[in-house]
């Protein structure tokens, strides 16, 4: 084979080797996975409707900051809420937190149908990682399928969360626990071909850049405002 060839098919799979996942991104098209949505935000009185988001979960969505204290309007959630009355100002929008302190991915699944879909929600965020290293990767991964299938067959838009941080572990250690649950529901997301928000990431680049973890949490395991803002912060770029 001629060298001039051999060169070009070498810079050939150079190039797609670029453009494969790295293993860490959702396999959907952040800024169109919720066009309807937004199409529907855009709308004015009276051909609007009553957009729900739904944020199903544990005590981090749910708005504890340093237990017992719930700090709502500066949970991500509502930070999430008060960006995107900026972005659509006509825009009807319900924030419905059906999250409880303290519960697992398991426990959530068992209520979904009763207390999530019931709201027929039009997106769906799930944030349960934190609380599963309770019950483990197999038990925490069959509760998140079961809930995200029941969502799907209702057409709802999800888009699933990495775990925030706790600070009893290291966010700089290769393959902790949270990491893997992380890891697991980066693929739940590819897997399912729905949306996905690497917050752990996030934090994890902060730390290696410098950052303590304690500018972004008000206790162990709870983020304080600054970590509420970077998580609404990351769900943003679906809405725009």
């Amino acid at each position: 084979m001629p060298k001039f060839n051999v060169v070009l098919l070498f810079l050939i799979s150079l190039v797609f080797i670029s453009f494969q996942p790295n293993g860490k991104e959702s396999s959907v098209d952040t800024s169109s996975f919720l066009d309807d949505i937004k199409s529907e935000l855009k709308k004015e009185w009276p051909e609007n409707r009553t957009i729900n988001l739904v944020f199903h979960g544990h005590s981090v969505p749910a708005g504890y900051f340093k237990t017992p204290h719930v700090n709502t309007l500066d949970s991500y959630p509502y930070l999430l809420l008060k960006e995107l009355k900026e972005l659509y100002p006509y825009a009807v929008i319900n924030v419905i937190c059906t999250a409880i302190g303290g519960e697992n991915s398991s426990q959530g699944e068992t209520r979904f149908e009763s207390d999530v879909l019931v709201h027929k929600p039009d997106v769906l965020f799930i944030d349960y990682a934190l609380n599963d290293r309770g019950i483990g990767l197999e038990k925490s991964k069959e509760a998140w399928e079961e809930m995200i299938s029941k969502a799907l067959k209702e057409e709802v838009k999800v888009i699933l969360l990495t775990p925030s941080p706790d600070q009893r572990v290291d966010i700089l250690q290769a393959d902790n626990e949270l990491e893997q649950h992380a890891e697991q529901i980066r693929n739940l997301a590819k897997q399912n071909e729905i949306g996905l928000t690497d917050s752990y990431a996030k934090f994890k680049n902060l730390v290696q850049k410098g950052d303590s973890l304690s500018l972004y949490m008000s206790q162990v395991n709870h983020p304080n405002k600054n970590g509420h803002q970077l998580i609404a912060d990351e769900l943003l770029p679906f809405f725009k």
